[in-house]
């Protein structure tokens, strides 16, 4: 389970630190819902536009709390995050991502951020 998790977050980890949208999006599901720190949106245009308005040299560094297996195809991961910045301090916030698996893998169907 934590192999999968981990393939999945470094993944997502790799695609904002290249500030790379639509890389981002296609981890997530069709109709994913997705809440960063600004309103909430459903699907992969939702996900590449909120990670399009981060700045260039945006950077996760996770920590996975908390894992389940919520059934079969249902996995969720609670992690603490620190999005660092190249001009300003770090943001610390909890995430609760679920991902489900799909023809294609396993994508993030759910992505759940609050701050600290």
């Amino acid at each position: 389970m934590n192999g999968i998790l981990y393939g999945v977050l470094d993944q997502w980890k790799s695609a904002i630190d290249d500030h790379d949208p639509q890389r981002a999006a296609a981890l997530f599901t069709n109709d994913a819902i997705f809440q960063g720190l600004h309103p909430y949106g459903v699907g992969r245009e939702a996900v590449a536009e909120y990670y399009e308005s981060q700045p260039i040299g945006l950077s996760p560094q996770y920590k996975l709390l908390e894992t389940r297996q919520l059934a079969d195809d249902t996995l969720l991961a609670y992690l603490a995050v620190d999005f660092s910045f190249t001009d300003r301090p770090a943001i610390s916030v909890n995430l609760l991502v679920i991902l489900r698996r799909a023809a294609d893998g396993w994508l993030i169907s759910h992505y759940q951020v609050s701050r600290l």
